[in-house]
């Protein structure tokens, strides 16, 4: 991590739980020298990483929190995460979504921001199962609304149980995207690793996604780079089966290597280039 005095905290905070996470754990007085800030500041940012559950603190430091592969964080405690990096991954997904093409969205935060920049997108027509999708594409359809764009696109929304991060899911769910096709699906995911292709804890929405990638002629992932090598307690897709992945500059490049020998497309937002074809 390079020194720099004008990091926002959001970044030093992203770096910090990159260090962590990548060493298996940080000293506090490793960090102020790393990031050239007070110790008081580092512990502030310590502070509010451990509020979000993604770190434990320890004496002197901190180590990374050991998630169940059947824990499934809220909406809401997954919102505050990697934020300037799924705004790119964003950004750059919604340049591959094509005037007048039928897409398909799942739940997750990544795919809510990208939900935002599609409302440029001339013409779609929009199946989610995600209620925080909905809401975007109704909200901007909703007369006098501020910055209301009616006609954007027409959405979807597929039945089903809710999941702690507000996925409908379930038989309702499976059997309203069986029936449908997609000209690209955009794929938020828990985890994604070589081994285990992409997977989530939540056994139903698993399903749900299995029929996602099914209906779809393209699935494009859209993962920042903390989802790389994380694995759920259920598989549903192999990296065969994905088209692109959109990810942040974050993602090491021993990964990306990896990556590209197993995806057809790699897209680094807010870094690089596209890699692949």
């Amino acid at each position: 991590m390079s020194e720099n005095q004008n990091l926002l905290a959001e970044q030093r905070r992203a770096l910090i739980l990159d260090e962590v996470r990548r060493r298996g754990g940080v000293r506090v007085n490793e960090l102020t020298r790393k990031l050239n800030v007070s110790d008081m500041t580092v512990r502030r940012d310590l502070d509010a990483l451990a509020r979000q559950g993604v770190i434990e603190k320890v004496h002197g430091g901190a180590v990374p929190v050991v998630e169940a592969s059947t824990h499934e964080p809220g909406f809401e405690a997954k919102s505050t995460l990697e934020l300037s990096a799924k705004e790119d991954i964003a950004r750059a997904a919604a340049a591959m979504a094509v005037p007048g093409s039928a897409i398909a969205l799942s739940g997750g935060t990544t795919t809510y921001a990208l939900a935002q920049h599609l409302l440029e997108v001339p013409d779609l027509t929009v199946v989610t199962n995600s209620v925080r999708v909905a809401d975007v594409f109704h909200a901007a359809q909703r007369p006098g609304a501020p910055g209301g764009r009616p006609g954007a696109a027409t959405v979807v929304l597929t039945g089903g149980v809710r999941t702690p991060s507000d996925s409908l899911v379930g038989p309702v769910a499976d059997r309203a995207i069986a029936a449908l096709h997609f000209d690209v699906l955009f794929l938020g995911v828990h985890g994604i690793s070589v081994e285990a292709g992409l997977s989530t804890p939540n056994l139903a929405e698993a399903e749900t996604n299995r029929r996602f990638v099914r209906s779809a002629r393209r699935v494009v992932v859209v993962a920042d780079h903390t989802k790389w090598g994380t694995v759920g307690l259920s598989s549903f897709a192999s990296l065969d089966e994905v088209s692109t992945l959109v990810t942040d500059a974050g993602l090491p490049a021993g990964a990306r290597a990896e990556i590209e020998e197993h995806l057809p497309g790699l897209l680094v937002a807010g870094g690089e280039g596209p890699a692949g074809g």
